[in-house]
């Protein structure tokens, strides 16, 4: 049984795009933690918070567009 290369291709850019998705936006919050403890003066408790925040929103948006297919 032979699979369409195209096919192939456009499922590694549509999981490559997620994976680049998810990574900016954990990125984009740990950033923003970081930058709010700097500008706060406070141990990196935002930067904590920030990022499993982020990482629990990634998740949900890559999941919530793998359902959509």
């Amino acid at each position: 049984m032979k699979t369409d290369p195209r096919k192939n291709l456009n499922d590694y850019a549509r999981y490559s795009g997620m994976a680049v998705q998810m990574l900016v936006i954990i990125l984009a919050g740990v950033f923003a933690g970081y930058k709010l403890d700097q500008w706060l003066q406070i141990r990196p408790v935002l930067t904590v918070i920030f990022s499993i925040v982020s990482v629990a929103l990634s998740i949900y948006i890559v999941t919530r567009d793998l359902l959509r297919k």
